[in-house]
């Protein structure tokens, strides 16, 4: 570094020298040589100086770097003669310990053998004492442990008979138990009113001259009416008042419709009222699939064809024994959700079979057969999967349950049936005819018993023994089905179920 300057120093005093040299004249050379000369002793003690300052500052630097080394040095070495006195204790402590366990080695081997000799003597006395064993009993060894283990296993037998006796008692309560709470908390949880079935429709007028106009010239309006809606207009003694009749109740409504809005506006004529009956129908057409549409999205089902919806939707002009057919499928869905989750299966898929289980009835008055099959052949139709269709066959038992989504349905639609409330039948006409479908029943030969259940769907019948066989059991079914069929009036289906049994008692004396 002080070399450096003074390189630095000479090389601006020459440099000075030189332009001084330029801009000076010959005159003045000897004066300026003087101060070049004074400026280069100055330069030369400025870089003298500087280069002792230089070197008393790294002198100090050296020595302070030394003096950390050296500090440095003496405190790794203090560490490391920790470590070794550390290493050295583990060490004697190992040493120690390795000394401990050869002589626990030496015990155990000592003890070990002393514990083989011992076995040993044990043996031997075994061997003498079972010999004399068989001696006095005998019998062999092998011969005392078949007995035992025959022994042993007859009791455990008994004892597993008597336990899965009572795990099977217990199984069978706990069941109906559990039957129970889910069908109260289903029936709890959703009941849903009933209203007045009708095949009729009244419809008030304002005045009694308006029964005249509704007839029209020659009958020329009522024939028009009667034959575009496919209803009967009644027009007769009653104030004020016409009546509409007819099986459909799809038809009726149109024509109630189509009725009340030619009223309003007076101009009653067959154009006029073919007008107004095609309004009306597309009308009836739109509640259809709202009500359909709605349903749908009050069980919270998904994806439904559209025209399963519809036919959903038609059931809202569908009664049965007072109970409307729509309000009792979406209860039955309901219903059949509630038990699904009870019992932790799907409750879509339950739902949505049990909205579905009586479509058949929007379409029944159209197609021949059982409600339940022509639902199942529509559901088939329009794409519905294999358990679906299978409960709406088998809700009314006309073919065998196959999974668990058959029985949900089947006892969720028998809950929403014969609940108290759901249908119009009055309590006295209930019993009267629970009492008929019994008091048939008994009177065949034969028959001991009879028992109405399921709300009247089915007839359990008890046989003698005695005096039947197993031939005459199916032909005594077939002869009380149809006594049944020939003397009573009910809905859907009743099923005949009869039962021989035979005991025999005996007394231990």
């Amino acid at each position: 570094m002080s070399l450096f300057y003074i390189i630095i120093g000479l090389a601006l005093g020459a440099s000075i020298a030189v332009v001084i040299y330029k801009i000076v004249d010959d005159s003045s050379i000897s004066g300026v040589k003087n101060t070049l000369a004074a400026l280069r002793k100055e330069a030369a003690e400025d870089a003298e100086r500087i280069k002792k300052e230089r070197m008393a500052e790294a002198k100090d630097e050296i020595s302070k770097l030394r003096q950390e080394a050296e500090k440095d040095i003496k405190e790794r070495r203090s560490e490391l003669q920790r470590a070794e006195r550390k290493i050295e204790q583990k060490e004697e402590n190992l040493d120690r310990k390795l000394d401990k366990a050869s002589h626990k080695e030496e015990e155990l081997r000592n003890k070990q053998e002393e514990l083989e000799r011992r076995m040993s003597d044990v043996e031997l006395v075994l061997r003498q004492q079972l010999a004399r064993l068989e001696e006095i009993a005998g019998m062999k060894r092998e011969e005392a442990q078949e007995i035992l283990l025959r022994k042993t296993e007859e009791e455990a037998q008994y004892i597993i008979g008597l336990r899965l006796k009572e795990l099977e008692e217990k199984a069978k309560r706990e069941a109906e138990r559990k039957a129970r709470d889910i069908i109260i908390t289903a029936v709890q949880r959703l009941a849903v009113e009933h209203s007045s079935e009708a095949t009729v429709s009244v419809v008030p007028l304002p005045t009694d001259d308006m029964k005249g106009r509704i007839i029209g010239r020659e009958g020329r309006n009522i024939r028009a009416f009667e034959t575009l809606t496919g209803v009967d207009l009644i027009v007769d003694d009653t104030p004020e008042a016409v009546t509409l009749s007819s099986f459909d109740p799809i038809r009726r409504e149109i024509a109630r419709l189509s009725l009340e809005r030619l009223i309003l506006d007076g101009r009653i004529h067959p154009a006029r009222i073919e007008e107004l009956i095609e309004k009306a129908t597309r009308d009836v057409e739109e509640q259809i699939m709202e009500a359909g549409e709605a349903s749908q999205l009050e069980v919270g089902i998904k994806n439904l064809h559209p025209e399963l919806i519809r036919i959903i939707g038609q059931l809202k002009f569908r009664f049965s024994y007072g109970q409307n057919a729509l309000s009792h499928s979406l209860e039955v869905a309901h219903i059949s959700g509630i038990i699904a989750a009870e019992l932790g299966i799907d409750e879509e898929m339950s739902r949505r079979a049990g909205l579905m289980h009586d479509i058949g009835k929007a379409v029944d008055h159209q197609v021949e057969g059982a409600h339940a099959t022509i639902g199942a052949d529509l559901a088939k139709r329009f794409g519905e999967r294999a358990e679906i269709i299978s409960a709406i066959a088998s809700h009314h038992d006309n073919v065998d349950a196959k999974n668990i989504y058959d029985v949900i349905v089947s006892c969720a639609d028998a809950i929403s049936a014969s609940r108290p409330g759901a249908r119009r039948e009055s309590l006295e006409a209930y019993i009267k005819r629970l009492e008929k479908l019994e008091e048939l029943a008994q009177a065949f030969s034969g028959v001991s018993k009879a028992y109405a259940i399921q709300a009247g769907r089915e007839v359990r019948v008890l046989v003698l023994p005695n005096n039947t066989d197993d031939g005459t059991v199916h032909k005594l079914a077939y002869d009380i089905a149809r006594k049944i069929e020939d003397e009573m009036k009910y809905p859907g289906q009743i099923k005949v179920t009869v039962s021989r049994e035979m005991r025999s008692t005996e007394y231990a004396k």
